[in-house]
C-alpha cells in the first residue's frame, strides 16, 4: 500500500484576494530550494489513525496553531513518489512570521557523527493563488483548484 500523509490547506480573504498558507520544508536538503518545494502542512499518516487526524495533528506541530473551522474534503492527490495526499481546507488566520514547528534530527554533516535538529518547517507564508501556483509542489497544485470549487457559495 502507498504511503499516505495528510495536511490542511489554510485559507483567508484579504482586501476581497483569497490567499492560502504554504510551509517551506525545513533542514538542509531544502536550504536553496523555492518555488516548487512549498507544501501544505502535512505529515505521514500512522497506523490506526484516520487521515483528518493526522492532517489536524501535523498542522499543529508544523505550525503551533490548531485548526478550528468548517473543514471541506479536497480530492486527494498521488506524488511523484506514489505518495497519496489527503487534503481538508478550512478558513482561518495565523501570524505566518510566529510559526512554531516541532523538529527533527539527522547526522548532519554527513559521516561527521553528529547529530543536529532542524525545524519540520522552516517558515511558512500566505500566498495568492496565483503565487501559489508558482511556489507549490507541482503534485498538489490541483489543491488550489479544487479550494476555488469548494468554496463558492
Amino acid at each position: 500500500m502507498a504511503t499516505q500523509s495528510a495536511g490542511l490547506l489554510l485559507y483567508r480573504f484579504t482586501e476581497k484576494k483569497l490567499e492560502v498558507l504554504l510551509v517551506h520544508p525545513g533542514g538542509p536538503f531544502f536550504r536553496n530550494k523555492d518555488k516548487g518545494w512549498w507544501t501544505v502542512p502535512k505529515g505521514e499518516v500512522m497506523a490506526n489513525e484516520q487521515a483528518f487526524d493526522t492532517a489536524l495533528r501535523e498542522f499543529k506541530e508544523e505550525t503551533g496553531y490548531l485548526a478550528e473551522g468548517e473543514f471541506k474534503a479536497l480530492k486527494s492527490v498521488v506524488q511523484k513518489g506514489g505518495k497519496v495526499v489527503h487534503c481538508w481546507a478550512v478558513l482561518g488566520d495565523l501570524d505566518a512570521s510566529q510559526i512554531a514547528s516541532n523538529t527533527f534530527s539527522i547526522e548532519w554533516p554527513p559521516k561527521s557523527g553528529k547529530m543536529t535538529d532542524f525545524p519540520e518547517v522552516d517558515q511558512a507564508r500566505w500566498f495568492s493563488l496565483a503565487e501559489a501556483g508558482i511556489y507549490i509542489n507541482e503534485r498538489q497544485q490541483s489543491f488550489l483548484a479544487d479550494l476555488e470549487n469548494v468554496i463558492k457559495p
